[in-house]
């Protein structure tokens, strides 16, 4: 199957353009539970997009399906236009893959790692040994070439791993959760690392935890949740969903806030998101002098409130008024956590 041409049939029929990653009706189940439970992508060469979920909403799930370390139990994908069920050894060698955790060897060096994993993609030991050396310049591990990885920090180790995916030089990356447990200043440098590889003309399919991630990095955002995609679109086109602003009220005493639930019903008309724990509500405004409305009905009402604010809405409104939660809420019995 050519990957060069340059349309495709939807199971509708439709002709579409091909696209970096495309997938229809994904399903995924593990034993009764449906990790991933129909799930469409259309992924433009060149782009980043960004799936956006927390712990155990089917993402990684979804991109070991696509990556072909999963069978896909309904629904088609290809990559570039190529099958994944049917062509997985061409799949291959179209993808690089970085997971949530360092796939190199702790005993080697980090030159030694590159030029294995060269090696074992039948690349010859001499051209190898350049790909290597190109690779550690490019993410700044000159110094640490020839130091073994036990004695790499944690972002030292998700760099040389994502330098191993790129070792044949694939057209699409995936990243999974890329920066998780990093601190900030490694997450900047991933961060420029990736903007990089896009420089360079790769598509980045990109799973993350993290709104602000998704906020920096993407150029558009699946949000999926309980193994289904909720919400698609540019982060300003998710942004707007919510409202043009968002009025965040954290509350003095957290058991109050059925009752200033109750009062911005009724000032806004519309649904206020809620974290109880937090006492804090959140409400799109189609005004932002609206706000003043509720400051003044809560105090009639004696609501006493600790702090306001009337900001464009985050990735975080829209997330918590899609879902009803946050990302970093758990939802255990999934493959993921598990």
């Amino acid at each position: 199957m050519s990957i060069t041409q340059e349309t495709r049939q939807t199971r509708s029929g439709a002709e579409r353009a091909v696209s970096a990653v495309w997938a229809e009706g994904l399903v995924k189940t593990f034993g009764t539970h449906r990790a991933v439970d129909g799930i469409d992508l259309d992924v433009r060469p060149g782009e980043v997009f960004g799936v956006l979920g927390p712990n155990g909403a089917g993402k990684t799930t979804t991109m070991r399906m696509l990556a072909t370390l999963l069978k896909i139990d309904a629904g088609r994908a290809e990559i570039f236009g190529v099958d994944v069920a049917t062509n997985p050894h061409v799949i291959r060698q179209l993808v690089g893959v970085t997971g949530q955790y360092a796939s190199v060897d702790e005993n080697l060096t980090a030159r030694e790692n590159l030029w294995l994993f060269g090696r074992l993609q039948g690349i010859g030991s001499g051209e190898a040994k350049g790909i290597a050396t190109d690779l550690l310049g490019r993410f700044g591990l000159e110094e640490a070439a020839n130091k073994p990885i036990s004695q790499f920090s944690g972002g030292m180790r998700r760099r040389l791993d994502l330098a191993a995916s790129l070792i044949t030089r694939p057209p699409l990356i995936f990243l999974d959760e890329p920066t998780t447990g990093l601190d900030p200043r490694t997450r900047g440098q991933m961060w420029d690392t990736i903007r990089g590889l896009v420089a360079d003309g790769c598509t980045v399919l990109l799973t993350t935890q993290y709104l602000d991630e998704a906020d920096q990095l993407a150029d558009r955002i699946a949000v999926i949740d309980h193994g289904v995609k909720v919400a698609e679109g540019t982060p300003d086109e998710l942004k707007t969903t919510v409202g043009d602003s968002a009025l965040q009220v954290v509350l003095a005493v957290p058991g109050e806030t059925r009752e200033a639930s109750d009062i911005v019903r009724r000032v806004l008309g519309v649904e206020p998101v809620l974290s109880p724990e937090q006492g804090r509500l959140t409400a799109p405004l189609s005004q932002a002098d609206l706000a003043a409305d509720v400051l003044i009905a809560l105090r009639t009402a004696g609501v006493s409130v600790a702090s306001v604010s009337v900001d464009k809405p985050s990735l975080d409104e829209v997330f918590l008024a899609l879902t009803g939660h946050e990302t970093d809420e758990k939802n255990d019995n999934t493959e993921e956590t598990r």
